[in-house]
């Protein structure tokens, strides 16, 4: 390639580059205030794919705060729920919580490729002894 080739490529770049308009400049995080979701406490976890040992100390500190407090999972998170209701129960017996009521059911999801599955669900309630 020679030199005058060169130079008109590199013209080209500079072309395109010069005629793009520019993005404007996001705000910074720092900027912008924080908004908090809700204040006081909440009597509802959901369970998910976080530590169990998570998923214990959030509801501990819910039922230090509230009576009573609803465990909620659904299909493949059903296990680690009945696990935190368990561990809640029975290894801070002093503590004095019980399980109440248990409620089982399913949900008709849309998978991923359009068809509707049904997906198992689980409500363990974790209350305060009276």
């Amino acid at each position: 390639m020679s030199n005058n080739a060169n130079e008109a490529n590199n013209a080209t770049v500079t072309t395109e580059q010069a005629e793009r308009p520019k993005q404007a400049e996001r705000p910074k995080q720092a900027e912008r205030p924080k908004q908090t979701e809700t204040s006081g406490p909440r009597d509802t976890i959901y369970i998910g794919k976080k530590p169990l040992m998570a998923y214990v100390t959030t509801t501990l500190i819910q039922l230090a705060n509230i009576p009573s407090v609803t465990i909620k999972a659904r299909g493949m998170s059903i296990g680690r729920a009945v696990d935190v209701s368990q561990i809640i129960s029975r290894k801070t017996e002093n503590a004095g919580y019980i399980i109440g009521n248990i409620t089982i059911g399913s949900e008709s999801l849309e998978s991923q490729d359009g068809r509707l599955r049904n997906v198992s669900t689980i409500d363990i309630e974790v209350k305060r002894k009276n």
